[in-house]
């Protein structure tokens, strides 16, 4: 069965296989002299223009999402490569500039931060229009951004929650007793620390460190009464472990940070259409589920994602 290019052969090559291809396309050019001359060792006829490159940051949440869509073109028999565990920005986002990785998971507000540092974009479809500009002036596109979000949230217990009946961040003007907010110290004097809070909904609070991230200090701090207010990010298992509450940020004091694939020009329609169902299928509940399975059940990537899309009924 002959297949439809899904991507162009003017990708990169890898650093891994650098060296390889190098001397593969010496072989070829020395053999294409004694040919037509027309030769091209990278045409997207070859297997390797075929193949897709997806990447991971080394974190497991970005992974198992990095495997769904990994799984999902396999389906449609469509070749992948994974690199995962990359790291952070610093260490992949050059290669997917570069274009030696062809698709990767990304969160909007984060990726738009890097791009556009001085952005004042804040809601959900603000910011992906303005990605979607960033990313095609480094020649490669966004697809669509998911309903799954995974970003800093204001965070209280249940029970505070419905003593104050708190929905929102704007809520928290509705709290007659002193709140003290929990964080890592630089919290303190970042956009959406204290000074943020007052500025955007005039809530006052009182700040005090608790250094792990909103990590279990931080949820035991919370749930003690020692703070009323912490930062956590939305898909962590353990807001839904301590039955604990989000409050929904409706002036956008924290960027909007939905899960969004980032990939090169070249990908084909078939294989951004893929993706895009899957993007469309995963929910915030989802991702916060995906990752408690991670944590708890300590299952691999792969199992996770598999399961997920066969639920789902995407392969």
């Amino acid at each position: 069965m002959t297949r439809t290019p899904l991507l162009s052969a003017r990708r990169p090559a890898r650093r891994s296989t650098q060296i390889g291809l190098a001397l593969v396309a010496v072989a070829s050019l020395a053999l294409g002299a004694c040919g037509d001359g027309e030769s091209d060792p990278l045409s997207s006829g070859g297997e390797g223009g075929d193949t897709i490159v997806i990447g991971s940051q080394d974190y497991y949440s970005n992974e198992i999402i990095a495997e769904a869509y990994a799984q999902a073109l396999e389906a449609a028999d469509i070749e992948v490569e994974r690199d995962f565990k990359i790291g952070q920005r610093e260490a992949y986002l050059p290669e997917i500039e570069g274009g030696s990785i062809d698709l990767f998971p990304e969160y909007t507000g984060p990726l738009l931060q890097v791009w556009e540092p001085d952005t004042e974009a804040r809601l959900a479809d603000d910011v992906y229009s303005e990605l979607e500009q960033a990313a095609e002036d480094k020649g490669l596109r966004v697809l669509d951004q998911s309903p799954a979000t995974d970003q800093d949230s204001y965070v209280v217990t249940r029970a505070f929650a419905e003593k104050y009946g708190l929905e929102t961040i704007e809520d928290l003007t509705k709290v007659t007793e002193k709140m003290t907010f929990g964080a890592n110290s630089e919290a303190e004097s970042r956009p959406n620390g204290p000074k943020g809070l007052k500025d955007t909904y005039g809530v006052d609070v009182a700040f005090t460190p608790i250094e792990d991230g909103g990590g279990p200090l931080t949820v035991k701090a919370l749930k003690d009464g020692d703070i009323q207010l912490a930062i956590i990010y939305t898909a962590d298992p353990s807001i839904k472990k301590n039955d604990l509450v989000a409050l929904q940020d409706t002036k956008g004091l924290f960027l909007a940070s939905h899960v969004v694939p980032v990939a090169s020009d070249d990908l084909s329609d078939e294989a951004a259409g893929i993706i895009n169902r899957v993007s469309a299928a995963m929910s915030p509940e989802d991702l916060v589920d995906l990752d408690a399975r991670s944590v708890d059940e300590q299952l691999p990537a792969a199992t996770i994602a598999k399961d997920w899309l066969e639920k789902e009924g995407l392969v």
